[in-house]
């Protein structure tokens, strides 16, 4: 079989072609003689794009042809074929970067690439190195940039295997069961490596390469990037961002660090303050309920005390030998609960409080004189009152 028109021509967006209709596992599909859409593999998302104005799903390719699946059935005949281009652009200018800064690793610095990986938002390589400093990544990138300003010819070719190891082509793993020749793709005086993939015709059409993180990986580190236009697209972003943020406090950009450090501060004295008051409150309403007269004591908090609420709970009871104490707190858009029985009542609160826990629609656990527990809301909390008054009484 020839090459296919992506191989031929990965500029192509438009292919004329004759549709022979197919259903495949129940649904439709179209066997082309040829295709521009890069069905994927080898480390390259595949293409998109319609079929006679119907979106293609998924090609896959094999000795009839290739079986395009499609959204909707499409009848025999002449129709066209035509590409999602700004897909299929940003691919080919972050397969080519990956190439280029693959190369550049490792003939300049040494850094062998064992991975990578292009996702739709960032795309990475693994190389065999277990950290960076910011000199050594400051440096890739910059030696990175000086080829892409060099705008090296990139092109593509078949070679035999024999030719293969006598160019020193680099590969790092073929299709399983593969024979016969090689597709190389050459960055010219810089690079041969087999791929079966989309490119680039030149370094330049990269525009720039963008080094934005690593996390170690494997024994070896993972390097994230970005190339082309995403670099742009992602600057475009930071910039909208940073100018929320200068209209939010009010700043120049370059003291948004600081400033946001300090309200994060700020924020967390207040939070630290929020949670003594909290604390005191609880503290005063279970010295106020421990005077009130009644067996059932019970209190509810806007936030959880310290310790929970069953501790509070058999903090109330402590010097009350005959009351039973209940006390909930808000937690989020739920409810936290607490029971705990004095000493002087003769009350088992494991199957008592997996009542109250029914009732309030939660669950929980406890034995003896303390039981705990949460719910989804405190809609049924007037309802769990009634039931421990009716059990008391």
């Amino acid at each position: 079989m020839r090459s296919p028109a992506f191989h031929r021509d990965p500029y192509a967006r438009e292919l004329a072609v004759t549709v022979r209709p197919e259903l495949v596992d129940g649904q439709p599909a179209a066997w082309l003689a040829d295709t521009i859409l890069f069905p994927g593999g080898g480390g390259q998302p595949a293409d998109r794009g319609r079929l006679g104005g119907v979106e293609v799903t998924a090609v896959e390719r094999s000795d009839e042809g290739f079986l395009h699946r499609l959204a909707a059935p499409l009848p025999a005949g002449p129709a066209r074929l035509e590409l999602d281009w700004e897909h299929r652009y940003d691919l080919m200018q972050q397969h080519t970067a990956q190439h280029l800064l693959t190369a550049i690793a490792l003939t300049r610095f040494g850094w062998r690439t064992t991975a990578f990986h292009l996702g739709p938002a960032l795309s990475d390589i693994e190389l065999d190195r277990p950290a960076f400093t910011a000199a050594e990544l400051a440096a890739l990138e910059e030696a990175v940039a000086a080829e892409v300003r060099a705008a090296r010819r990139v092109s593509a070719r078949w070679v035999t295997p024999e030719q293969a190891a006598e160019l020193g082509v680099r590969t790092r793993r073929l299709p399983a069961g593969h024979t016969g020749d090689l597709r190389v793709i050459e960055i010219a005086g810089l690079d041969l490596a087999t791929c079966g993939g989309t490119h680039l015709v030149s370094t330049a059409e990269i525009e720039v390469l963008k080094l934005v993180g690593t996390e170690p990986m494997r024994g070896g580190t993972r390097l994230f990037w970005l190339a082309g236009g995403r670099v742009r697209a992602r600057l475009g972003e930071v910039a909208e961002r940073l100018g929320a943020l200068r209209r939010l406090f009010d700043s120049g950009e370059p003291e948004l660090c600081e400033i946001a450090a300090r309200k994060l501060e700020e924020l967390a004295a207040a939070g630290r303050l929020t949670r003594r008051l909290g604390e005191r409150l609880a503290e005063l309403e279970a010295e106020r309920l421990a005077r009130a007269p009644g067996p059932l004591l019970e209190l509810h908090l806007e936030s959880p005390p310290p310790g929970g609420p069953a501790a509070l709970a058999a903090g109330i009871v402590a010097d009350r030998p005959e009351a039973l104490a209940f006390v909930t707190a808000a937690a989020g858009d739920g409810l936290v609960f607490g029971l705990a029985a004095g000493d002087g009542l003769a009350l088992d609160l494991a199957p008592l409080g997996a009542e109250v826990a029914r009732t309030l629609g939660g669950r929980g656990g406890g034995t003896g004189r303390r039981f705990q527990g949460k719910a989804a809301t405190a809609t049924h909390r007037a309802e769990a009152i009634a039931l421990l008054g009716r059990t008391l009484s």
